[in-house]
């Protein structure tokens, strides 16, 4: 199993400590250096990675520590986070990685988690012929199996994080047109941003127990098969849905959740993120608490510094995870592409939750009024679901949001006439938002209690996808 180990410290790790760290394989291992500097591995003898450990981020957001590595671990930010990670290959080698973890920790008054992983300080003979051994083509820092069709990472962290080197290896995937499938023992859980970032087949969640193997996200018994994980299929031919993804015992929690698409002209005064914003503030009275290309979130909120990066990467899309404070659960993911019709913006936004804690159901129509008059609105949907409130995605049943308002935009109003979007087979009647000339709507369709609302937003896209004559 790839092991992962964090290392939590006040000071940065600087090269020499590094160095001494690295130094647990003794004198007969090589150091090699990939990512433009940014990992460095011990390898074997034939270049085989051992241990990766990647540059140190510093983490500045409040209550990222407590949230990915549980509030037990949690250390009041700025602290910088160093990830140490063992490849399976060879059988010292998550020893090893313990022991580097252990000996930087020691060195700078730092912490590892898991703590059980550090076993040893001392040095960690590598004696396996496998060591020597040339290293795969196309192998990727870490992962467990590489095949044509997928890479595959056992991970035993929980909640499993889109880490800077995670997300390397999905935009490696992408690029070499493989699936990106993770592995993980009964009672894991995800981070929204990895939930989304798997985005679905051929991209899986895969959940390992006593009985096999199942999809963490849809329940499906999967097998091994011509190199990736794929359904077992009943003898009839349908899906078999495995007896642990059943709903779990019934939550008081709640999540709120908001997904919309803005559309801009790509003018030099765009301020891509000023929406997310716009929404935090409005359903949590505060701003975003921090941003980054990773989990954790590192960086403090600034929609001037994630548009400058959204700019520098222009044309190619921009993937990013939002976070709030720690008073209040919310997450954010924020996709940023340039196409043909302007700069898209597509946000997926859950709020957390608790007993007793009210709802902003009230918020849903402000919001679509903000988004509308100031961020180029083209659609949004918001909804309510029975979820954790820490917002972790665990491997079993969980019902979809149950739908509480739609908004259509201003310009997909036009294009299937004011006439007809405003007068959908419903009870209720949609409210007029924006300018006079160029209105858009919004649909009030419950209170996120009654499943009725799925039908009441069936009935309504099919009317607005019926242009008329």
């Amino acid at each position: 199993m790839t092991k992962d180990i964090v290392v939590v410290t006040r000071e940065m790790p600087d090269t020499w400590r590094l160095l001494a760290g690295l130094y647990a394989a003794g004198p007969d291992q090589y150091l090699a250096s990939v990512a433009d500097g940014a990992v460095i591995q011990l390898t074997g003898a034939g270049g085989r990675p051992l241990v990766s450990v990647e540059a140190p981020v510093l983490v500045q957001v409040p209550g990222e520590t407590a949230r990915l590595l549980g509030r037990d671990a949690a250390r009041a930010e700025p602290v910088w986070w160093t990830e140490v990670r063992a490849s399976t290959a060879v059988p010292e080698a998550v020893t090893l990685a313990g022991s580097v973890a252990g000996r930087l920790a020691l060195l700078l008054d730092g912490a590892c988690h898991p703590a059980h992983a550090v076993t040893t300080l001392g040095v960690v003979p590598v004696d396996s012929e496998v060591a020597a051994a040339p290293a795969p083509h196309e192998a990727l820092p870490a992962v467990d199996v590489v095949t044509d069709k997928a890479a595959v990472v056992i991970s035993d962290r929980s909640p499993v994080a889109l880490s800077a080197w995670l997300s390397d290896v999905l935009r490696v995937c992408v690029a070499t047109d493989r699936a990106l499938q993770i592995v993980s023992p009964p009672g894991a859980r995800l981070s929204l941003p990895v939930r989304l970032a798997l985005g679905g087949t051929p991209n899986r969640w895969v959940v390992g127990d006593s009985s096999g193997y199942y999809d963490g996200l849809s329940g499906a018994e999967l097998h091994w098969h011509d190199g990736a994980f794929t359904p077992l299929a009943a003898p009839d031919g349908a899906g078999r849905v495995a007896p642990a993804f059943r709903p779990s015992s019934p939550t008081a929690d709640r999540q709120f959740t908001v997904s919309y698409r803005t559309l801009h002209a790509p003018d030099a005064d765009l301020a891509v993120g000023a929406s997310v914003e716009a929404a935090w503030r409005e359903l949590t009275g505060a701003p975003p608490a921090g941003w980054g290309t990773a989990e954790p979130v590192n960086l403090p909120w600034s929609p001037r510094q994630l548009t400058e990066l959204a700019r520098e990467r222009a044309p190619r899309p921009t993937f990013l995870a939002v976070t709030g404070h720690p008073d209040r659960p919310a997450l954010a993911v924020l996709r940023i592409s340039r196409t043909a019709a302007g700069v898209e913006e597509d946000v997926t936004l859950a709020i957390g939750h608790g007993p007793g804690e009210e709802l902003p159901l009230d918020k849903a129509e402000s919001l679509a009024r903000t988004l509308v008059a100031r961020h180029g609105l083209a659609s949004m949907v918001t909804g309510v679901r029975a979820a954790r409130r820490d917002l972790t995605v665990p491997a079993a049943f969980e019902a979809p949001p149950v739908p509480v308002s739609y908004t259509l935009g201003s310009a997909a109003v036009a294009e299937t006439t004011l006439t007809h979007a405003r007068r959908p087979p419903l009870p209720g009647r949609p409210v007029q938002l924006g300018a006079a000339g160029a209105p858009a709507l919004h649909y009030p369709l419950g209170d996120g209690t009654d499943a009725a609302s799925w039908a009441a937003l069936e009935t309504l896209t099919t009317h607005l996808a019926r242009r008329p004559a």
